[in-house]
C-alpha cells in the first residue's frame, strides 16, 4: 500500500511519445486488501482494512474506500478504527499474498526477462526489446495491465517514463487503477511540480529538513543552491536528489536480485508469557522461512532469532549452522536451542522472529553431514506440494498441533 505523495492537480495527460520511455514500473493498488477481495468477494464496496488484530497493530492495507476516510499504511489500528468504524478488519495472510504476487510477476517475466522485482506487489520492467514483439511501451502497459486483471483478478498501476525514479513516481500519481506516460521531453514539467516528498530518496526526515527551509516542491529542490543543499540533507545525498530532481537518473533495470535473508516476525496480541508459547511461535515461524527457502531454491547457512519484551528491549542472537538447511525441523533446533540461552523476560514476549541467512543456491551444490537423513527434507517438500494444490491449511507438521490460544499467536 503506497503512501507515496501524490498531487489530485496532476495532469493525467502529457502527451502520446513513448519513444523515449522504456521503463515500467507495476505497482499493485491496494495489494493485500484487493487480494482478500478475491478470495471473497462479498466484501467488494466495503472500507476493508488488513491489519494486526491488536491495538497494537498497524495498517499494512486499505481498500480505497477505507482511505477515503483517511486510513493510511502505517497508521495505529486504534486510529484507522476510530476514522473507520465499520470496516471490516482483517489479520493477513502472508503466504496467500505471496502466491498471487508469484502470479503477477509470471504474468510481467512473459514480456521481458528484464524485470526487477523491487517488493511483494512492485517491479520495473526495461521493454526495450519488446518492442517489436509486444509494441510501444504505452500498449505494452495497457498489455499488462489487462493481463493482470483477467489471469490474476487483482488491479495494477503502471507507471511509463524514461528512467525508473521518473516511472515509480508516475505510478503512484496514476492510482487508483491506472497508467500515466512520461514522455521524455514533458519529465521536466512533470516533475517541478509535484511536492518535493514525492522524489524517490526523500525519506520524512529529510522531507521535513525541506519543508522548514521552504522547499516544497520538486523544483524548489531543483533550483536549490548546491551549497544550501548539502547543509540540509548531506553532501551524498544532496548530489543524488539534485540529480533525481532533474530527471537524471542512471540506475538500470537488474534483472535478478540476490535474496540475502529470509524472515518472518510478530507483535503479539498480549505478551507471551511461557517458554511453551514461545516455542510454539518459534516452531511455526521455522517453517514459514523453510517453505519460503525451499520456494526460491536456496538453504540457508545462519539462522537467528530475535526477541523484544515489554519494555522494548530487543535481543537477536544467530548461529552458524555444520550445514546449510532448507528444513523446517532443523530450522527451529536451532532457534529454540539459541532461545533456550536467553532468560523469559519477566515481562513477557512482545516480538519475536526467525531469520535465516547466510543464503546460497540449492543449484550451486550444497554441503552435506556424513550422517545426513533426508527423510525430513523429502516429507517437508511433500507438504509443499500438497499444500500447492490444495492450500496452505491443507497439510502440516503434526507438532504444530498446539493448543488454540498458542495458535493464535502463531504466523
Amino acid at each position: 500500500m503506497s503512501n507515496a505523495p501524490r498531487d489530485a492537480r496532476v495532469k493525467r495527460f502529457w502527451g502520446d511519445d513513448d519513444s523515449g520511455t522504456p521503463i515500467l514500473h507495476v505497482d499493485m493498488d491496494s495489494f493485500f486488501a484487493q487480494v482478500e477481495l478475491c478470495e471473497n468477494p462479498s466484501l467488494r464496496g466495503r472500507e476493508v482494512i488488513v491489519a494486526g488484530a491488536s491495538h497494537r497493530g498497524v495498517v499494512t492495507s486499505a481498500t480505497y474506500e477505507a482511505r477515503a476516510k483517511g486510513v493510511r499504511a502505517g497508521m495505529p489500528v486504534a486510529r484507522a478504527r476510530a476514522l473507520s468504524p465499520d470496516a471490516v478488519f482483517l489479520p493477513g495472510n502472508r503466504e496467500l499474498y505471496a502466491q498471487y504476487s508469484r502470479q503477477v510477476m509470471e504474468v510481467l517475466s512473459r514480456v521481458t526477462p528484464r524485470l526487477e522485482q523491487v517488493s511483494i506487489d512492485e517491479a520495473f520492467l526495461d521493454v526495450s526489446g519488446a518492442r517489436l514483439l509486444l509494441g510501444s511501451p504505452l500498449h505494452i502497459a495497457r498489455l499488462l495491465r489487462q493481463k493482470i486483471r483477467e489471469e490474476v483478478g487483482l488491479p495494477a498501476s503502471v507507471g511509463i517514463a524514461s528512467s525508473k525514479s521518473v516511472a515509480k513516481i508516475a505510478s503512484a500519481n496514476a492510482k487508483p487503477d491506472g497508467f500515466l506516460l512520461i514522455p521524455a521531453e514533458r519529465t521536466i514539467d512533470f516533475l517541478h511540480g509535484l511536492p518535493v516528498g514525492a522524489l524517490w530518496g526523500v525519506g520524512s526526515v529529510n522531507g521535513e529538513h525541506l519543508l522548514r527551509a521552504g522547499i516544497d516542491t520538486i523544483g524548489d529542490l531543483a533550483a536549490c543552491p548546491m551549497e544550501r543543499l548539502k547543509k540540509l540533507v548531506g553532501v551524498a545525498c544532496a548530489y543524488h536528489l539534485h540529480n533525481l530532481a532533474w530527471g537524471k537518473d542512471p540506475h538500470p533495470v537488474v534483472a535478478s536480485r540476490e535474496e540475502k535473508s529470509i524472515s518472518t516476525e510478530r507483535t503479539f496480541d498480549q505478551d507471551l508469557r511461557s517458554r511453551a508459547e514461545v516455542e510454539a511461535f518459534l516452531l511455526s515461524a521455522a517453517h514459514y522461512c523453510a517453505r519460503r527457502l525451499r520456494a526460491q531454491g536456496y538453504v540457508a547457512w545462519t539462522v537467528g532469532v530475535k526477541l523484544r519484551d515489554s519494555s522494548f528491549t530487543t535481543v537477536t542472537r544467530s548461529v552458524t549452522l555444520q550445514a546449510p538447511t532448507d528444513v523446517g525441523r532443523e530450522v527451529f533446533e536451532a532457534v529454540r536451542a539459541l532461545f533456550a540461552r536467553e532468560a523469559m523476560p519477566y515481562g513477557g514476549v512482545r516480538l519475536c522472529g526467525v531469520r535465516c541467512e547466510g543464503l546460497q543456491s540449492r543449484k550451486e551444490g550444497v554441503a552435506v553431514r556424513l550422517d545426513e537423513d533426508a527423510r525430513p527434507l523429502a516429507s517437508e517438500r511433500a507438504m509443499d506440494s500438497v499444500r500447492s494444490r490444495f492450500g496452505e491449511a491443507a497439510l502440516g507438521p503434526a507438532t504444530l498441533l498446539v493448543p488454540p490460544s498458542s495458535r493464535r499467536q502463531g504466523v
